[in-house]
């Protein structure tokens, strides 16, 4: 069951192409990889994403940068 939560990029490497995202209800951090971007993301960005488990736990999906 994937989940919208929305949160701040607390970092992204665009050359390795995985981050992380930090939610903003909780402390909680997900795993994000280029692969489940919408939008191009940067640090300190706000963004909406959904959550999926993956292989090594769960991951963002669906990242979309909010303006």
């Amino acid at each position: 069951m994937d989940t919208q939560i929305q949160g701040t990029v607390k970092f992204f490497n665009e050359e390795k192409g995985y981050g992380f995202i930090k939610h903003d209800d909780s402390s909680k951090e997900t795993f994000v990889h280029a692969n489940g971007l919408i939008d191009q993301i940067e640090a300190n960005d706000k963004v909406i994403f959904d959550v999926q488990d993956g292989r090594k736990g769960p991951n963002a999906v669906n990242v979309k940068r909010l303006d």
